[in-house]
């Protein structure tokens, strides 16, 4: 069970929840432990705090019981980025130059979604100096390491977030992108990492990388990204560049109980960048079904490209 829990997808906790399978504290017990086993070889975190996630979870335990929920992710496992300003919690951008000394009484404007979503927040995760280079190292934490193979790298800048979600230790962390550091670190980790248009997250307090910031999720699934950008997303005054319109798509309570990407949308890829001469196979497989984990991937884009599929194909209706 503790390892089908590690590995859940935030909507599949949602449901758990919901069905009374298990609580908020049993998920974080886990994931917990899971952060003990493997941080040492990841190096994943640059810092974590068990009694504050168990404070939350209890709180979150309580809503859950009382049938109140706060909302989409109340009782998730989600770990921010060490450039996103958090509460009580020092941010030192990957640096020596910042002195871990508080009080740091601001919560991002992520941040503070986030927990009125309920979302239990384990900890801050690692990043170069200034989230500044393609790799995640910096003199202040050393080398994080890719959850494949220890010998590789994560990339950067976000390398640590994912990390710590293509490894089961939550299942969601935050990153953030000016030339590819969510994108890099979610493609060599694995995982599904989005960056938002400019403006549609805004981040507040100001970054480091200036307008160049981009704050978005980095999750184990498609459906799990669009949960937390619903969250993430939306005008906020204190980021001037803030988008007005409204957060379109917006995945729910329901639609993280089950629902699967609907029928009829598309899915592009880039064309390859360089020739492939293996075996063509048949086509891309199918996942979609009522029997799949919501969020689930519907093709293989990796082997789309490599094979020469081509590069935009619908999403199968799931069979009655």
């Amino acid at each position: 069970m503790s390892e089908d829990l590690v590995y859940m997808s935030a909507a599949a906790l949602f449901s758990g929840y919901r069905g009374k399978r298990f609580t908020p504290l049993d998920v974080l017990d886990v994931t917990l432990s899971r952060i003990e086993a493997i941080e040492p070889l990841l190096n994943a975190w640059q810092l974590v705090d068990p009694r504050a996630a168990r404070r939350d979870a209890r709180a979150s335990a309580r809503r859950w019981a009382a049938g109140e929920p706060a909302g989409v992710l109340d009782g998730v496992p989600v770990a921010i980025k060490d450039v996103t300003e958090t509460r009580g919690w020092p941010t030192l951008n990957g640096s020596l130059a910042i002195s871990p000394e508080g009080p740091w009484p601001d919560d991002a404007i992520v941040v503070e979604r986030l927990r009125a979503h309920g979302a239990i927040i384990v900890g801050k995760t690692t990043t170069p100096e200034f989230a500044w280079k393609g790799t995640t190292d910096s003199r202040l934490h050393g080398i994080t390491r890719n959850p494949w193979n220890p010998d590789w790298t994560s990339c950067g800048s976000s390398g640590g977030s994912a990390a710590a979600v293509a490894s089961g230790m939550v299942a969601i962390a935050t990153g953030t992108d000016s030339g590819g550091s969510i994108r890099g670190p979610a493609s060599f980790c694995g995982v599904v990492g989005f960056k938002p248009s400019f403006g549609r997250v805004p981040v507040w307090p100001a970054s480091p990388m200036m307008t160049l910031e981009h704050v978005g999720p980095i999750t184990r699934t498609v459906h799990d990204a669009a949960l937390a950008l619903t969250v993430m997303a939306g005008h906020d005054p204190r980021d001037g560049y803030a988008l007005t319109g409204p957060v379109t798509s917006s995945p729910d309570s329901d639609a993280a109980s089950g629902a699967c990407v609907s029928p009829g949308r598309r899915i592009s890829a880039s064309p390859p960048s360089i020739p492939w001469s293996g075996a063509l196979p048949a086509g891309p497989p199918a996942r979609c079904s009522p029997h799949s984990e919501p969020g689930s991937p519907v093709s293989d884009p990796i082997s789309a490209i490599l094979h020469g599929w081509p590069m935009s194909f619908p999403i199968p209706s799931p069979p009655p």
